[in-house]
């Protein structure tokens, strides 16, 4: 595990204040004002990178929210991501401040589907694989 400077990185807490300020600001993970909306790589046009964003945003707060993930030691980054067959799909990554490690990977939904990645296995295979996020929360019980 390595370490970095974590003086000015951006947190989940200081993403999402960002994100409901008007007029909306994107922070990446450096705390800077994100000119491509929080994605770090991207095979689609640049001008859907907005609201590709305006998509993952939410439901990344949600699913910090449910899974009870610390806002002061976390960040999130976007992914667009290009696979082998099929069209497009985005991601939304939460890593730890202190190493920038990946801890979840989280597809919302891509044709109907959500998979989700996270170090609890090593990313040895999904976490769960089915047809939406809210099915995982019910299935892990974090309803509230």
């Amino acid at each position: 595990m390595h370490t970095i400077n974590t003086t000015n990185m951006s947190t989940l807490r200081k993403q999402f204040e960002a994100y409901d300020k008007r007029p909306r600001v994107w922070l990446d993970s450096d705390g800077d004002e994100s000119w491509c909306f929080n994605f770090y790589d991207w095979f689609c046009k640049d001008s859907s990178l907005e609201n590709r964003a305006k998509r993952l945003m939410p439901t990344a707060r949600r699913f910090a929210q449910k899974m009870g993930i610390d806002l002061d030691t976390h960040y999130v980054f976007f992914k667009n991501n290009c696979p082998m067959n099929g069209p497009l799909r985005d991601d939304f990554r939460i890593c730890e401040v202190e190493t920038g490690d990946v801890v979840w990977t989280v597809t919302p939904n891509h044709q109907g589907r959500c998979e989700i990645w996270g170090s609890e296995n090593r990313f040895d295979k999904p976490i769960y694989e089915g047809y939406g996020i809210r099915d995982f929360y019910s299935e892990r019980e974090l309803v509230a």
